[in-house]
């Protein structure tokens, strides 16, 4: 199949509603064998390039190895050659996913890349690097990773605000994908003062659903056994909750502007079924997506698992969960596994 007859993506006019399918890692490899190219084809609706996969592949795919001499001599940091490195194949990836983004209104068919994790508490630096990887690739569905942080909250109104799309990683908790979304408005009316266009600069929280339960439940004794693997999915309905109640974003969607999504990545594929949240992104590996589904059956009514989410929080408070201190302490050691993996990598690029 050739990558141009891989974006008859479908893209039917519920996209907006529907849960979205995203892979989580960009390879080369999957740009070569044409095996991303199916899964577009099959109804993926995005893609999110990994730094420990990236690593990997740097290491391994001779592909990579034959551009490193090269990249060397024509760039003098390592960082510009990392960037210079992934431009292609994000540009690849941007360009299999184009129909799906278009066939959407800009609600579907992106391509998240990370931005350098040193920078997570540098606003200036984050709004530097975003408008070099984005410069860089070229495409308007490339969305720039930029995690949850104080400083990285205040990067996104100004990287929205500059008209590019972010993915804020790391919002374990709903007060972080509050702030998300506060920050995506404040970006959105400054560009609307500016006499700018609002339409397709998207905002995606991803929530990691895995190592916010696992904070949890080792913070949790004996006796509260039963809740122990609920903190996730309780935040996530919450998050989705205050998401879809918000009625403040109807003066930019009279402009064309699409509303922030919820994504929750590090989850097992019968989590996010079971979860079933209109309008949320699911994103896993690709044995998750091996053949197309349609959206999960909402088998109870959503207030139904709002109410439950909340009686989840509360009991998780009797037994002294702080979700918010935990969160941060989430988000920080995920910045922490993020930047040793992003040492590694400018250390191959030499």
């Amino acid at each position: 199949m050739s990558e141009a007859t891989a974006t008859r993506a479908r893209s039917d006019t519920g996209a907006a509603l529907a849960p979205q399918r995203w892979l989580d890692s960009l390879s080369h490899e999957s740009l070569e064998s044409g095996a991303l190219a199916r899964l577009v084809a099959d109804g993926l609706h995005g893609v999110a390039a990994n730094p420990a996969a990236l690593l990997h592949e740097i290491s391994n795919c001779p592909a990579y190895q034959a551009v490193l001499p090269a990249l060397r001599a024509a760039h003098s940091g390592p960082q510009d050659r990392l960037d210079a490195l992934q431009a292609p194949d994000l540009r690849r990836a941007c360009d299999l996913l184009a129909a799906t983004y278009e066939g959407s209104s800009g609600r579907a068919g992106f391509v998240s890349a990370d931005l350098p994790p040193f920078a997570a508490h540098d606003a200036p630096a984050l709004l530097a690097a975003a408008l070099r990887l984005h410069a860089a690739v070229g495409r308007p569905n490339l969305l720039v990773k930029v995690p949850a942080t104080a400083a990285g909250i205040a990067a996104i109104e100004d990287i929205v605000h500059a008209g590019i799309g972010v993915n804020a990683t790391l919002a374990f908790t709903p007060r972080h994908v509050s702030a998300v979304r506060a920050a995506h408005r404040r970006g959105l009316a400054r560009r609307l003062q500016g006499m700018l266009s609002v339409q397709r600069i998207a905002c995606v929280a991803s929530m990691p659903v895995g190592p916010l339960n696992a904070a949890v439940d080792a913070q949790l004794g004996q006796c509260a056994a039963p809740l122990r693997g609920t903190a996730a999915a309780a935040c996530a309905r919450l998050a989705w909750r205050d998401l879809h109640a918000d009625s403040g974003f109807a003066i930019f969607a009279a402009f064309g502007a699409v509303p922030q999504m919820l994504a929750l990545t590090e989850a097992s594929d019968a989590f996010t079924e079971h979860i079933a949240l209109p309008g949320t992104v699911h994103v896993a590996d690709a044995t998750a997506f091996g053949a197309p589904r349609d959206a999960a059956p909402v088998s109870t009514p959503l207030q139904d698992d709002i109410d439950q989410a909340l009686a989840t929080i509360a009991q998780l408070a009797r037994h002294g969960i702080d979700l918010e201190t935990i969160g941060n302490d989430a988000l920080a050691a995920g910045l922490t596994q993020f930047e040793r993996t992003h040492r590694n990598l400018l250390a191959l690029m030499g």
